[in-house]
């Protein structure tokens, strides 16, 4: 396979391969749903399914705060422009509605029948003095709390599409511009989705180029020679390049997991390379021609790197198993990814080493000496139980000190903590009772006939109640909503009847529900009355408080809210996202066990014993039982995207563990004894994993300078559990191995 004119026919059809991608240059696409984050298989996302195609999304509106910058929200002017800008708004093609204080009108029910008032009258100083005490209804709601700014609701159309959102938002930008108006703060989905895509963009081009000077940097400080950079650089990009240009072929856009996959490529490619270019080094040093060297080397090291990289791909692609549609993504296509780059390593590299004159330079030489790792072995052999119970130690420790770490996630989990998103959504989270939305499902029990029967909006009365004193006073809306809005039109419009009507007042509204109900606005109420909803927003408290705040919401319902007369069912986005989290455990089992499972066939046929595969979870256990711990000491929390690190950690991990038993058992098969194999192991296959460990770290150190959190945590953590893995492979995983002297001489003896 590794023959001259092999290797030049291989190198033809990558350059061929290559030219079709340039003239048929896939277009990437860029896309950011966080609705690709709720668990699949799951009976509640199958209920709010259902319960958007009854009612309606919860998630498609944006929130624009609005502050007079001239001091002074109730003014004239600003009401005027405010309500300009709200109208140009109201005109653009995908807007539904949209909702403040100045389009807002008062129902009056009075001798003559049912008339409207505006809520603020601003036409002059004398109506707008009047009508401004009707504005603390609407604190916290409509108004914020200060009393600065005003809200502007707007509700786009339903399920929009990316390209419509980002040009409805980039429309709105424009007419405030147009009026020259700053908001003070904008919250929403057409707004995230956009600012997080041009956040991953300019990230995934910032790491792309940042992981080929990296590369680039390595490759000299590592071989020193223009075509041990070169060629090793070339190989990488192309790869890279393949690999992007399948996925986006098969259709998958880029999303914010997106940006670490060109830095993975190229750390797993670099690390196969350096396993093939060091030996090859070596080969020509100790008097092999070049042509030999080559062959030798890629056929002797194929099956053992293919079995790294495919180990690798396997923890990848173990996330697949998960039910996060977002994690499942990512796995699949960044485990395809690698067996891309690990074909062109395959099929460029040979290509090019036979065609370019390689020179070793003496200087070379001293890299090889073997002193240090001689040193550590002959000391590790002499310090056995020292390391034995070192690594016991710390691996109770970071078990106990892993235990405490908890589970929670926010919504902006992903960006910085003094981004704009973030500081706009804290704004509405402190003025206007919230950003994040909050859904509940009502149905009318047994013992009732309708939602609006009396009985059943006291008992809803209860749980807005309670929801106010958990969540805070923001705006709620729901058919009691309704029913006392009318009450307050029977009143004369006072905002202190804005309350569950008495019997005799409630009689006496019968003649205005259905009028209530034609009109525009949020659906509240199904059409037969039996089925409704509580919509509302809350502050993103995190998936652990959130948790917590729902478990005392449905223990009140269970305990305080009739059965009989009403039911009361979480839902919606919000609460979706916050049970994913919830599930991090289950997922990173899932995650684990299929690479734990994949990995163990894997080493069971390679050395075909099962003593062997299980010996081998030991070394590769504790890099993750201490990235655990590490977690705890840096107070980062479990949450889905730190949890599959530890499955992508596992499959990283366990390709120095399966070159040294590689290299173990050739030296084995060679006759040597078990310590003279372990050494000769030790000193042949201990520098390619010290510097594969080099750049795995280097590389995934360079995501922690990543705006996005996902980005960020993976380049620590995996970094870290990478120099955690090389320990425990050098220093652990030898001393493992020589209790079994016996079993492993007879085994190779007999073979």
């Amino acid at each position: 396979m590794f023959q001259k004119s092999t290797a030049y026919a291989f190198l033809f059809l990558a350059t061929l391969l290559s030219i079709l991608l340039i003239i048929f240059r896939p277009i990437p696409q860029f896309n950011y749903d966080f609705e690709t984050f709720f668990p699949q298989n799951d009976q509640d996302l199958d209920f709010y399914q259902s319960f958007k195609s009854q009612f309606e999304n919860d998630n498609d509106y944006l929130l624009i705060a609005l502050s007079n910058p001239s001091g002074g929200l109730l003014k004239q002017d600003f009401l005027a422009k405010s309500h300009s800008i709200q109208s140009e708004i109201q005109k653009l093609d995908k807007i539904d509605t949209v909702i403040s204080i100045l389009n807002l009108n008062q129902p009056i029910i009075g001798l003559f029948g049912l008339t409207n008032r505006k809520v603020v009258d601003w036409s002059t100083e004398t109506s707008l003095a009047r009508t401004s005490v009707n504005l603390d209804q609407y604190r916290s709601q409509l108004i914020s709390k200060d009393g600065n700014s005003l809200l502007l609701w707007i509700k786009n159309e339903q399920n929009i599409s990316k390209a419509d959102g980002d040009a409805l938002y980039n429309s709105i930008k424009d007419i405030f511009t147009q009026y020259g108006s700053n908001p003070t703060a904008i919250a929403g989905k057409i707004q995230m989705q956009g600012d997080f895509i041009k956040l991953m963009q300019d990230e995934f081009g910032l790491f792309f180029g940042c992981s080929i000077l990296l590369m680039l940097f390595l490759l000299v400080l590592i071989f020193r020679s223009w075509w041990g950079v070169l060629i090793p650089l070339f190989v990488l990009i192309v790869g890279v390049a393949w690999a992007f240009g399948l996925l986006i072929y098969l259709g998958k856009p880029l999303d914010v997991m997106s940006v670490m996959q060109p830095t993975i490529f190229m750390i797993v490619g670099l690390s196969a390379l350096i396993h093939f270019f060091t030996h090859l080094i070596k080969k020509i040093k100790t008097g092999a021609t070049k042509e030999e060297a080559i062959r030798a080397v890629f056929a002797e090291l194929l099956v053992p790197v293919w079995l790294t990289v495919l180990t690798t791909s396997l923890g990848f692609i173990s996330l697949y198993f998960t039910t996060i549609p977002a994690l499942q993504d990512f796995g699949w296509t960044t485990g395809l990814g690698v067996l891309v780059i690990f074909c062109s390593v395959i099929v460029i590299a040979p290509g090019l080493l036979f065609l370019i004159p390689i020179k070793i330079h003496p200087p070379l030489q001293k890299i090889d000496k073997p002193s240090m790792l001689l040193w550590v072995f002959s000391w590790q052999l002499k310090h056995r139980k020292w390391i034995y119970f070192s690594f016991l130690g710390i691996t109770i420790l970071c078990i106990t000190l892993g235990s405490k770490v908890i589970i929670n996630g926010y919504l902006l989990d992903n960006l910085p903590v003094d981004h704009p998103i973030q500081k706009d959504f804290e704004y509405f989270d402190e003025q206007f009772g919230g950003s994040n939305p909050l859904e509940l499902y009502l149905s009318v029990g047994n013992g009732a006939n309708s939602l609006l029967d009396l009985e059943v909006l006291k008992e809803i009365n209860k749980v807005n109640t309670k929801i106010h004193e958990l969540f805070g006073e923001g705006q709620t809306i729901s058919p009691l909503t309704l029913v006392k809005s009318i009450n307050q039109a029977q009143n004369q419009g006072d905002p202190k009847a804005f309350i569950l009507p008495s019997k005799g007042q409630y009689q006496r509204m019968n003649l205005w529900l259905d009028k209530v109900l034609e009109s525009d606005g949020p659906k509240v109420l199904s059409d037969d009355r039996k089925s409704g909803r509580i919509s509302a927003r809350a502050p993103d408290l995190g998936s652990l408080k959130m948790t917590e705040l729902r478990e005392e919401l449905n223990e009140f319902v269970n305990s305080e809210v009739n059965a009989d007369l009403l039911n009361v069912r979480w839902t919606g986005t919000a609460y979706l996202i916050d049970k994913g989290h919830k599930s991090v455990t289950l997922q990173m089992a899932k995650g684990l066990g299929v690479a734990f499972l994949l990995v163990g066939v894997i080493v069971g046929f390679l050395f075909r014993s099962w003593r062997i595969s299980f010996l081998l979870l030991i070394p590769n256990l504790i890099p993750l039982i201490w990235m655990l711990g590490l977690m705890y000491v840096l107070g980062i929390e479990f949450k889905l995207t730190t949890a599959i690190l530890f499955t992508v950690a596992f499959g990283i991990a366990v390709d120095d563990s399966i070159h040294f038993m590689s290299r173990l058992k050739h030296e084995l098969n060679l006759g040597k004894n078990l310590i003279y194999a372990l050494k000769r192991t030790y000193l042949e296959a201990g520098k390619a994993m010290v510097l594969t460990t080099v750049v795995l770290t280097a590389g995934f150190g360079l995501l922690i300078f990543s705006q996005f959190g996902v980005t960020h945590f993976t380049g620590l953590l995996i970094s870290a559990s990478m120099i955690f893995a090389l320990l425990a492979d050098m220093l652990l995983l030898p001393l493992l191995l020589i209790p079994l002297k016996k079993m492993w001489e007879k085994k190779f003896n007999n073979s």
